[in-house]
């Protein structure tokens, strides 16, 4: 049985899907391994040092309190 023939929703070009391709069913081998390369490169350049990410943390910590405060509260 022929693997069903797709159009690539990125560059229009005709692929066949296979159920071993990695990444979305509307997107091409070539496309997915180019989106795949970016997210990787993205990932690897958001890295925080340590005082951002006890700023994150701080922040996270205040905005839960906040959080319990408003849901918790007596109205007296």
């Amino acid at each position: 049985m022929p693997f069903p023939k797709k159009t690539c929703a990125v560059c229009g070009e005709e692929f066949e899907l296979r159920p071993d391709k990695p990444g979305f069913a509307n997107r091409c081998p070539e496309c997915t391994a180019e989106e795949l390369e970016a997210a990787a490169e993205a990932a690897k350049k958001s890295g925080m040092d340590a005082d951002e990410r006890r700023e994150k943390s701080e922040m996270d910590a205040a905005r839960r309190e906040t959080i319990r405060n408003m849901l918790y509260r007596k109205d007296s």
